[in-house]
């Protein structure tokens, strides 16, 4: 039976090992973390339909279940190559080998404290969109004085589309994200009252656009074509924020009892030992080269290394399953050619 490594046990790890599974294949996940799902295990709700995360990650989980062998708290110490595939060393002294590695190591957050002027990690009413979503995981959203926030902000494109940050790519979620939370907040804090502060709205996905409408139409959510300049904590701990009106062409400053930062994608730093020994290469946005964009996305430059979801680039929950499960073919097609040319290998060495 052919044998099939996973590096990575979140959304796109899970849905693809299960289909790997159910092929005939055997299959791995390596997991650095104690329990599956990725980051999904730090959603509340997912967008555009707002439906519950738990209820998505409990369905992947349950494919996983039977018959795919899965290695949490596992970090992969080194990878060698050779004719029949490949070996994978782990910590504490444990080996594992496979016939074909798929790379489902998905995707950094990025650090908001970089941005000084936000004040991320220096004023207390400064947060992500992640700690956001923690809250809302946590049936209640409040300053850090204990107060329900009344005027928000959020800012958009915090490290993403950001040369200096050294993110010039669309993080492509996070327009939609700030829409979906807004949205939550007021439904949450009715008497709240909402700023979105934006450098372009992309609503590229089907339902997005009506998402965002309702945002305006229902919830009286306000969008203001704008770049932060300054943050800074006034005396009761609320936050005084700069900004300058591009449609407007005006400046402008608003006091808030929360700001939040959407935070973007980056490409995931830790796996750099693991590209190294797999001689996999990087694009130049430092997400991992896709050999063929159009007709093979999913295939590095290394023969028997695959690479799906946001290893590749910033995508959606939707996006990413399809990868998952179109991999799967690719994989297949693989490890089957292999075998076919051995075949035929052997069979000419006896003529």
């Amino acid at each position: 039976m052919k044998s099939i490594a996973i590096i990575g046990g979140g959304v796109a790890g899970m849905e693809a090992a299960a289909k790997l599974s159910r092929m005939g294949f055997s299959v791995t996940i390596i997991e650095e973390k104690e329990q599956l799902g990725g980051k999904l295990t730090q959603w509340h709700a997912l967008f555009p339909a707002r439906r519950p995360a738990a209820e998505v990650l409990a369905n992947l989980k349950n494919h996983v279940k039977l018959g795919i062998n899965t290695i949490l708290n596992a970090r992969v110490e080194a990878i060698e190559k050779d004719d029949d595939g490949f070996a994978i060393a782990l910590n504490h002294n444990r080996m594992i080998t496979a016939h074909a590695i798929l790379l489902a190591t998905g995707f950094d957050v990025f650090d908001a404290s970089k941005k000084e002027e936000y004040g991320y990690g220096i004023y207390d009413n400064v947060i992500t969109s992640v700690d956001l979503e923690k809250a809302f995981n946590e049936g209640k959203v409040l300053t850090a004085q204990g107060k329900t926030p009344k005027k928000i902000g959020f800012i958009h494109c915090v490290g993403s589309r950001d040369e200096k940050a050294g993110n010039p790519h669309c993080s492509k979620v996070c327009c939609i994200t700030g829409v979906k939370q807004a949205i939550e907040l007021k439904e949450m804090i009715p008497d709240s009252d909402i700023t979105m502060f934006y450098m372009d709205l992309r609503m590229f996905g089907r339902h997005f656009e009506e998402l965002y409408k309702e945002a305006q139409v229902k919830h009286h959510i306000q969008f203001i074509r704008g770049r932060l300049s300054e943050a800074f904590e006034n005396q009761d701990y609320t936050v005084m924020i700069k900004v300058e009106d591009t449609l407007l062409a005006k400046p402008l400053k608003m006091n808030l009892d929360l700001l939040v930062l959407l935070v973007g994608i980056q490409p995931a730093r830790g796996i750099n030992k693991i590209l190294y020994d797999l001689e996999v290469e990087k694009d130049a946005d430092g997400f991992l080269k896709q050999t063929d964009n159009q007709l093979s996305p999913s295939k590095t430059n290394t023969p028997g290394v695959f690479a799906i979801g946001t290893t590749t680039g910033p995508k959606t929950i939707e996006e990413t399953i399809s990868e998952a499960r179109a991999v799967t073919l690719e994989i297949s097609d693989y490890l089957h050619n292999k075998v076919a040319s051995r075949v035929l290998m052997n069979e000419s060495y006896f003529i």
